[in-house]
């Protein structure tokens, strides 16, 4: 249980502020990921608007949110 959230929200952003960016690695992973929807064959998807409502609904309350704590 945690007794101090302002105290874990500051550790958290920085430990965010601290961590440098790694691009290369992060394109690996995204093309690692991308391979391996193609060999399960989720991807490309057989019908692109496949689920687009539940994305618009998502959106929606994403959208609507003014402020965040960070």
């Amino acid at each position: 249980m945690i007794k101090n959230e302002a105290a874990l929200q500051k550790f958290e952003r920085e430990l965010a502020r601290k961590e440098k960016v790694d691009v290369v690695r992060n394109l690996r992973l995204v093309e690692a990921m991308y391979e391996e929807a193609r060999f399960l064959g989720v991807f490309p998807p057989r019908d692109p608007l496949s689920g687009i409502e539940v994305d618009v609904k998502i959106a929606r309350v994403v959208n609507s949110v003014r402020k965040t704590p960070f």
